[in-house]
């Protein structure tokens, strides 16, 4: 708007002063071409680049170490979708020795928490300490969901009974009761199961098909909308297996393969 108003101020001496003997050559008057071209002339505006997204996971560590002395809270019935209920949460199984699953599972959660948060993940907890009670299965689904996570996995270990039972097996909600539950939900699913496998951790000899195992009843997985699996990463009655998972070592093993299906899946 400056620029306008010097123009017109330049046009109206020169009309006014006019033409006559004796006058010098016009002041020059700038045209609406040379400020276009002055204009172009200027450097452009740089760009602003717009940051990646940040990769959201959400991790489950089954149960919690105060269910056992809650059995009032743990059994109230909830929703667990497909039209049915159970109970709120349950106590976990134990090796042999009395290691307990909760105790297990949170330990796992949070070294591949550490792991994949190094990776520019932000991760989300559906509990954050190994003392408290619950949260109920439908909770934990609700914490999947709101929090709009590109992957949900539930940590977990087996205690099966049936002589020579071991590995590990996936679980997803089937048959899918929307998307995420679908195609999304069974390619995390195959991404942990190919690094678990890449790390030696052998399939479940006693559930699933090829470590796979759909499945309708549990309550995370039929309520979720995100992409969302439940890994039972071996049996804690099997000897070998329950030494492994007794040990910090062990654990971080189960960390590392997890972190990194994961990881392919978000393709990190």
């Amino acid at each position: 708007m400056r620029g306008r108003v010097v123009v017109l101020a330049v046009l109206g001496s020169a009309l006014l002063a006019g033409c006559g003997p004796g006058d010098t050559e016009a002041p020059a008057v700038t045209t609406g071409s040379a400020i276009a071209s002055s204009q172009s002339s200027a450097p452009p505006a740089p760009r602003t680049s717009v940051p990646e997204p940040v990769p959201v996971v959400v991790l489950d560590p089954g149960h919690n170490g105060g269910n056992a002395a809650a059995p009032g809270e743990v059994n109230r019935k909830v929703p667990a979708g497909r039209g049915r209920t159970k109970a709120c949460n349950t106590t976990g199984t134990a090796t042999d020795a009395g290691f307990a699953e909760h105790a297990f599972n949170f330990d796992v959660a949070n070294r591949v928490s550490d792991i994949l948060t190094a990776q520019g993940v932000r991760v989300i907890f559906t509990r954050e300490d190994n003392t408290g009670v619950g949260p109920c299965v439908d909770e934990r689904a609700r914490i999947g969901n709101d929090s709009g996570a590109d992957a949900v996995v539930s940590i977990h270990a087996d205690g099966a009974t049936t002589p020579g039972a071991r590995g590990f097996h996936i679980a997803h909600s089937a048959p899918a009761l929307n998307e995420a539950q679908g195609a999304p939900a069974q390619e995390l699913a195959r991404e942990l199961r190919a690094d678990l496998l890449a790390a030696d951790f052998p399939l479940s000899t006693y559930i699933g098909e090829g470590g796979l195992s759909p499945r309708d009843d549990l309550a995370g997985m039929n309520l979720s909308t995100r992409p969302s699996v439940l890994l039972e990463c071996g049996n804690m009655r099997n000897p070998a297996e329950a030494a492994m998972m007794s040990t910090p070592d062990g654990r971080q093993r189960y960390a590392d393969a997890i972190a990194a299906g994961i990881a392919s899946y978000l393709d990190l």
